[in-house]
């Protein structure tokens, strides 16, 4: 199953290597904040040395579009997902993260009705009720 999602680069973890029968693994986790009405954070790893350099070169803050395969396996009768990057691109032509234009903001999800602004009373500001 391959997927996108576009989002911050939240944040990248710490590089994870080690030797197995097959050779010298390493592998980094990186996290994706969406920005959505409610924006979500996923954590996703690429695997292999040039994967990693490759993700080395995006700064935390650039806005990306990441393609994804999500895969399931059960060890000792739990199930546990992994999500594997296999490409990582920049959206717009930002070169470093401070140039990358902040996230829209979005319409808050309540606001105080107008009649509850103090301020704006027929009293002068003064709160009449009793409690």
């Amino acid at each position: 199953m391959s997927l996108e999602i576009t989002g911050k680069l939240f944040q990248k973890l710490p590089v994870q290597s080690g030797q197995s029968a097959k050779g010298a693994w390493s592998k980094q986790e990186f996290v994706v904040e969406t920005q959505e009405n409610f924006p979500r954070k996923v954590c996703m790893s690429v695997w292999g040395a040039d994967k990693v350099a490759e993700l080395d070169s995006f700064l935390e803050g650039e806005v990306v579009k990441v393609s994804f395969n999500l895969e399931s396996r059960s060890y000792n009768e739990r199930w546990y997902t992994d999500v594997r990057a296999w490409r990582i691109e920049r959206v717009g032509n930002y070169p470093n993260a401070a140039e990358v234009p902040p996230p829209p903001e979005s319409a808050p999800f309540y606001s105080e009705p107008s009649y509850l602004d103090s301020t704006s009373s027929d009293s002068g500001g003064v709160d009449d009720l009793p409690f």
